[in-house]
């Protein structure tokens, strides 16, 4: 069968001149000038070859060429920066935003989307977003399911269980006002409790304060529901955290918010004590993203995610050594721990107790510092510790996830296994040990 036949078009060639072999053997040929790479982002950051992501390979050649992309071509784009880019375009927090936000995000993470990717997987990891949470707080305890339901339980002073009473209940509750919205995180503080919604809408109950002022002067206006907080509402939120003194919230694009206690010497901004409006954290972290956000007694923790690595800022009250920093000395503006580098240990989630502190690494090690009372630092004794310092004890133990309250430090391994040390009154810590102490 010839080509008329079969449909097949016949293809003509035309103008094709004669050229002798020699010619054509002894044509020259250009060099090939090879773009050079940089293996570790030392020009461009986040710039890696393929050979050095394994998992973004395994997208791109199982899902990305086997399914219609999501964007136009970008030619600019190498196919690790395509496939990050799909990777982001597949979470949560990053699907609803517009291009230009998304070009923000890029830009604050230092200009790549591999960097993009890591900072959305960091915060998930560490916030434990769009999966199932217990927080405990003060005097009540919140419980978010996966589908996003919220049940509460535990004291109800101030109307912190959000079930529309001041009555306390010991059975947890659902919270029947919050139907139709998902939330995705929590935060429970003394008399009061902050909820995260899917869509960065925060919700707030309880006393009607979101700090105290420096001498005890307390919130008297109680909500008993859950009601929207007015002024955040041109901030998409992904986490709150609640102080004493104070509240944090982060934005999905990494930035640090604060209400109240932003006295001049405190937080980085000067308000009033009872401030309500959110005051952009001021300093090192105006051009940094942090993924996680940890609120103590009077400090606060970010843990930043930067090209070179993960790394932890503090401000806020420096007593008792708990701003890692080697001093006792309050810090007005967020100040990089810089400990963490000289134990080569790159921090992957923060926590931060009424006074002291404690951090998981990439490589599983658990370092804390601050002040040790009950020994709840869990070095053996009491003392300060001014710098972050690794747990010994727990030299064994790969550790995943770390929380702290006033005096107690739990610790969660990648087997499952949960290790605390601290202040045992009342059986805190799950030991048949309460009269010991500690």
């Amino acid at each position: 069968m010839d080509a008329t036949t079969s449909g097949t078009p016949t293809v003509q060639y035309h103008n094709i001149p004669d050229q002798p072999i020699t010619a054509i053997v002894a044509a020259p040929v250009s060099a090939f000038l090879r773009q050079v790479r940089h293996c570790f982002g030392d020009s461009t950051p986040g710039e890696f070859p393929l050979a050095a992501n394994p998992s973004i390979v395994l997208h791109a050649t199982c899902s990305f060429f086997r399914q219609p992309a999501n964007f136009a071509p970008d030619y600019e784009l190498s196919i690790s920066e395509l496939a990050a880019l799909d990777m982001c375009q597949r979470r949560a927090i990053f699907k609803p935003m517009t291009d230009e936000e998304r070009q923000s995000l890029k830009h604050r993470c230092g200009g790549s989307w591999k960097l993009v990717l890591r900072f959305l997987l960091a915060g998930e990891a560490c916030c434990r977003r769009e999966k199932s949470q217990a927080i405990a707080g003060p005097g009540h305890s919140i419980a978010v399911t996966s589908s996003g339901a919220v049940y509460s339980f535990g004291s109800n002073s101030s109307g912190q269980l959000g079930h529309g009473n001041t009555e306390e209940d010991w059975r947890p509750q659902q919270i029947r006002s919050l139907q139709g919205i998902r939330i995705i995180q929590a935060a429970a503080g003394a008399g009061r409790t902050m909820l995260i919604s899917d869509a960065g809408r925060v919700y707030a109950f309880g006393k009607d304060s979101f700090g105290e002022a420096e001498y005890g002067v307390q919130g008297t206006k109680l909500i008993t529901t859950p009601q929207p907080v007015e002024s955040l509402k041109d901030i998409f939120v992904v986490q709150a955290a609640i102080g004493n003194f104070f509240t944090a919230v982060l934005s999905r694009e990494g930035r640090v918010y604060t209400f109240s206690w932003g006295k001049d010497s405190k937080l980085g901004h000067k308000t009033e004590p009872n401030d309500v409006e959110p005051q952009p954290l001021l300093g090192a972290l105006e051009n940094i993203p942090v993924v996680q956000i940890a609120a103590g007694y009077c400090y606060l923790l970010c843990l930043a995610c930067q090209p070179s690595g993960m790394s932890v800022y503090s401000v806020g009250c420096g007593l008792g050594g708990k701003l890692g920093h080697g001093s006792r000395t309050d810090e007005k503006y967020p100040r990089l721990i810089e400990q963490f580098q000289l134990l080569n240990l790159q921090p992957m989630v923060v926590a931060a107790g009424a006074w002291h502190a404690a951090v998981v690494g990439r490589d599983g090690r658990v370092c804390t510092w601050g002040w040790g009372r009950y020994g709840c630092l869990g070095h053996g004794n009491e003392e300060c510790e001014s710098v972050p310092k690794v747990v010994e004890a727990l030299s064994d133990v790969k550790a995943v996830h770390v929380a702290t309250g006033d005096y107690t430090t739990f610790v969660v391994s990648d087997d499952g296994d949960v290790y605390s040390f601290g202040c045992g009154e009342s059986a805190s810590l799950g030991h048949n040990t309460a009269g010991e102490g500690q």
